[in-house]
């Protein structure tokens, strides 16, 4: 097969274990930076040219795309699509995973598990928004926010309100989220390939730190999930029509909170944590989904 990773680097460790694990499955394989592609919009006609070659014979694309690329990103991921190419992430879930706001609404319809999240337009009574998830301690989220930057954790109601009322002054929009206590600083993050859960890590913040990111100086290990937590992570790829996804959720007393779904999830600490071959995973999701077209 012929296929194409959307990428703006070709040594970033997701992406070159990508191209590794594409190589000794006997396929074609190139690094596309979907920044330099050029998208040609004629009747039944797309067309995608890359540094000055047109782009054809392409039967699969794997779009990493950073959220601060989302808008072109997505741009490219569709005119793919619209030349019927099988990829591993459709463009409105693309779309739609970068609005944590809608992510969370879809989930919720879902019927999934969540933190008790609020959402005002700027609200000058932060009181009330503070009373909403229970009082402080509280999480205040930026909406564009990514790998834990623009995340506080307000440990009392007069620094949650003047947190809120600063950025409700620069018109930020930010979400209120409960603090799940029982949690103590720690995640679980969950691969999920073509709806099977293909590895998960339970990340543990460094000492101090309330967030569990690893390039925030946290650390990993390979955890056992249990059914309600599979399940869950399950769910969460579906709901938000995810073939590859990266579900970050809570332990909590009532059981599985989903936080987030990444649609560009990092290889290098899960498949270091867990020793599974994610990127290999990904590869055989294509080849089973393009055998059955």
């Amino acid at each position: 097969m012929n296929i194409k990773i959307l990428s703006r680097s070709a040594s970033l460790y997701s992406t070159n274990a990508l191209v590794q694990a594409a190589v000794k499955r006997k396929h074609n394989v190139q690094v596309i930076d979907p920044l330099n592609c050029d998208i040609v919009i004629e009747r039944q006609k797309p067309e995608i040219y890359y540094k000055g070659r047109k782009l054809d014979h392409v039967d699969a694309v794997i779009p990493r795309i950073g959220a601060s690329t989302t808008f072109y990103g997505t741009a490219v991921v569709r005119q793919f699509e619209m030349m019927n190419v099988f990829t591993t992430l459709k463009s409105q879930a693309l779309i739609q995973s970068r609005d944590k706001l809608r992510s969370l609404q879809v989930l919720s319809k879902a019927g999934l598990g969540l933190p008790k999240t609020v959402f005002t337009n700027y609200s000058k009574n932060v009181s009330e928004v503070i009373s909403h998830v229970g009082g402080a301690p509280l999480i205040i989220k930026l909406l564009e926010g990514t790998q834990g930057l623009g995340v506080v954790l307000a440990e009392t109601k007069t620094a949650a309100e003047s947190v809120l009322e600063a950025f409700n002054g620069l018109q930020a929009r930010v979400i209120v989220q409960e603090y799940i206590k029982e949690a103590r600083g720690a995640d679980i993050r969950i691969l999920v390939v073509d709806g099977q859960v293909v590895g998960a890590m339970k990340r543990q913040g460094k000492e101090g730190e309330f967030r569990s990111n690893l390039h925030r100086g946290g650390t990993a290990k390979m955890i056992a999930l249990n059914r309600h937590e599979e399940q869950a992570a399950i769910m969460a790829a579906k709901a938000l029509n995810m073939g590859v996804a990266g579900v970050d959720l809570l332990q909590s007393a009532r059981g599985p909170l989903i936080l987030e779904v990444n649609s560009s999830p990092g290889l290098e600490g899960i498949e270091n944590a867990t020793g599974n071959d994610i990127a290999k995973s990904i590869i055989r999701y294509i080849e089973r989904s393009l055998s059955h077209q």
